[in-house]
Formats: C-alpha cells, sequence, structure tokens
C-alpha cells in the first residue's frame, strides 16, 4: 500500500515512518508537516493510505479530510482520544491511534486498512461486472410459493445443494429452490462463480479468506475439494 504521512511534529512523522519500515506491505511515498503541502500532493499523485494527525495548526485533519472529493482510506494518529466518535462518522477513516503509537497496535490498524482497501476493490469489481452485463444476465428469477422472484445474480454469496432442492444466499436473504446444482449453474456468469466442491459454487468475489481447503464467505466456511482448488487459485489474482 502506498502512503503518506501528515503530521505537525517531525519527531511524530518519523516515529510512523519507524512503524511503516516494519511492514512490507506499506511503501510512504512522502510525508507533510501540514495539510496544505499534502493537497497540493494529492492534486497529483493517487495514494493508497494516509496516517493523519488531527492537531494542526491552522487545518485540523477533520478539516483536510472535508477537502477531499475522494479520500483515500485513513488512520488517524493523535494524543487525543476525544475524538473517536467524531472520527467514525467519516467512512474513509478506518482506524483511530492513540500517541504514543506502540506496534501491535499499529500492525492492527494497519490489517484493518488493508481489509477495507480490498473491500472497496471487491465492491468496484462488482459494479463493473453490473455496468458491463445487460440486466438479463445480471438477472435470475426463482419460483417461491408460486412467485417469480427477482435475485441480483452478483448480490448471490453462494449455492449450496441439499438435496432436490438448492439454497441460495445472497447478501440480505436466503432462498430454498427446487432445482440443482447443476441447472444453476447454468445460469451463472463464469467469470464471477464456481463451483469448488460438488455441494456448492460460489461467488469469488465475495472471498474474504482462503484457509487451508476451505474458504470464507461472510459467516459460511465453504469447502474446497481437492480437485476444484487448481482453478480456484488460478481465478484468484495472487501476488
Amino acid at each position: 500500500m502506498n502512503c503518506i504521512i501528515i503530521d505537525d511534529e517531525e519527531a511524530a512523522r518519523m516515529i510512523i515512518q519507524q512503524l511503516c519500515s516494519q511492514v512490507d506491505e506499506l511503501n510512504v511515498i512522502e510525508d507533510f508537516p501540514n495539510a496544505i503541502q499534502a493537497i497540493k500532493f494529492l492534486n497529483k499523485e493517487e495514494i493508497d493510505l494516509i496516517f493523519l494527525d488531527i492537531h494542526m495548526p491552522d487545518f485540523t485533519g477533520f478539516d483536510f479530510i472535508d477537502t477531499l472529493k475522494k479520500p483515500p482510506k485513513v488512520i488517524l494518529t493523535t494524543s487525543d482520544k476525544k475524538f473517536a466518535l467524531e472520527a467514525f462518522e467519516y467512512e474513509c477513516i478506518v482506524d483511530y491511534l492513540v500517541k504514543p503509537i506502540t506496534l501491535p497496535r499499529f500492525l492492527k490498524a494497519v490489517q484493518k486498512a488493508e481489509n477495507a482497501i480490498a473491500d472497496t476493490v471487491t465492491e468496484s469489481s462488482t459494479e463493473q461486472i453490473s455496468a458491463n452485463t445487460s440486466p438479463e444476465e445480471n438477472e435470475l428469477y426463482i419460483n417461491i410459493d408460486r412467485r417469480l422472484i427477482k435475485i441480483n445474480i452478483p448480490t448471490i454469496n453462494l449455492i449450496e445443494a441439499k438435496g432436490d432442492y438448492v439454497l441460495i444466499k445472497t447478501e440480505k436473504q436466503n432462498y430454498t429452490v427446487h432445482s440443482t446444482l447443476k441447472k444453476v449453474e447454468e445460469k451463472l456468469p463464469t467469470d464471477l462463480f464456481l463451483k469448488v466442491h460438488r455441494s456448492y459454487i460460489i461467488n469469488i468475489k465475495k472471498i474474504i479468506d482462503i484457509e487451508d481447503n476451505s474458504v470464507l464467505i461472510a459467516k459460511d466456511v465453504i469447502p474446497v475439494s481437492r480437485s476444484n482448488r487448481s482453478e480456484l487459485m488460478r481465478r484468484l489474482n495472487l501476488l
């Protein structure tokens, strides 16, 4: 993650620099003693994360965020605890570090930032898929109690086979339908969905975590069969 540091105290900037140097994923592009200089920089450059002090002369950290149309993710660094509630009114703020900052607490904040950035990328990908797909390709109609219910396909998390029925889990609601996994699979876009087990099809954009032979989607741990694991790994954007 490319990041910058904004703090009016040189010693504080050096401490954040030192903490960042212990995290391989962080690349400090620049540090600034005031928000005005940072704004000029951000008008030309894009970064992933800002370590931002709240108390600065003339221009507070919150004032700085308010000037940005599309702010990157922000980790606030401050010696004052009283602004925590105000801080989390901003969607871009992922954590609030109180000085002096310990390495374990810093690492926890960085992990939150990584997760938030990953979520943003996933949302953008889903929106792009929706934009490039016709409404018909984005929709799936299911028969529930003689009613046809429309499901927005990108919102589907997973489909599970249950005997003569399938359970379709979406972001907001679950549906049990009299069908087979094979029939459902034929209706789904292959660039978004993958059968990872004889009983499961998953939306690969919804994967939160992968461990051993399973994936985590929302709160569901889904098994991945040995024969399907290689295809899953091939489909992921791995470093």
